[in-house]
């Protein structure tokens, strides 16, 4: 198992903690209120560990064919020429909208390119798969949002991309909050 599904799993793990936890507070080993808090906590601490897993960080190299830079889950590479897919993540913190663009190739690699030079390099490597695919070579499955957002293709898809992506964030914590509520009211 990899480190980047360990720390996924870790997260998820988090995430469904306190709904174990209920049945440890009616067996009266935590507090009534303990699992609501541990939820929150959970909620809070792998809504921000789950995006950042594979983002790269500083320090970071470039080559004309591999990207290559520290994440949370140690360092890695993405084979630029070997692209499979590409998708836009979407976050949101402190009234602004943070995008990360999830790179995978063919050796099943994630990076999430943040920095504008890992941007102008991803844009020159689609740009060039696109065009082998027209002589007949594999062609990536980029995103329509991930598409508006590198320039390749027209704004309208990075506008319906970030307001499903708010839609998404706010109505799955909102069900998550209401659900530790239930749980602790009971």
């Amino acid at each position: 198992m990899t480190r980047a599904r360990m720390a996924s799993g870790l997260a998820v793990t988090a995430l469904l903690l306190p709904f174990c936890g209920v049945g440890l507070a009616k067996a009266g080993a935590f507090p009534e209120g303990a699992p609501i808090v541990i939820g929150l906590l959970s909620m809070i601490a792998s809504s921000v560990l789950l995006p950042a897993l594979c983002e790269e960080r500083a320090p970071f190299r470039h080559s004309s064919s591999y990207i290559t830079a520290h994440t949370l889950t140690g360092e890695r590479s993405v084979d630029l020429n070997r692209i499979t897919t590409v998708r836009l993540l979407t976050t949101f913190s402190y009234g602004r909208t943070y995008r990360t663009l999830l790179v995978r190739d063919a050796h099943g690699v994630r990076l999430g390119i943040t920095t504008e030079r890992g941007r102008r390099k991803l844009r020159r490597a689609i740009e060039k798969a696109d065009a082998g695919a027209a002589r007949g070579g594999p062609r990536p499955r980029v995103s329509r949002a991930a598409r508006a957002h590198l320039g390749l293709a027209p704004g309208r898809g990075l506008v319906v991309h970030t307001i499903l992506a708010f839609l998404l964030v706010t109505v799955s914590g909102s069900l998550y909050v209401v659900a530790l509520l239930r749980l602790g009211g009971q």
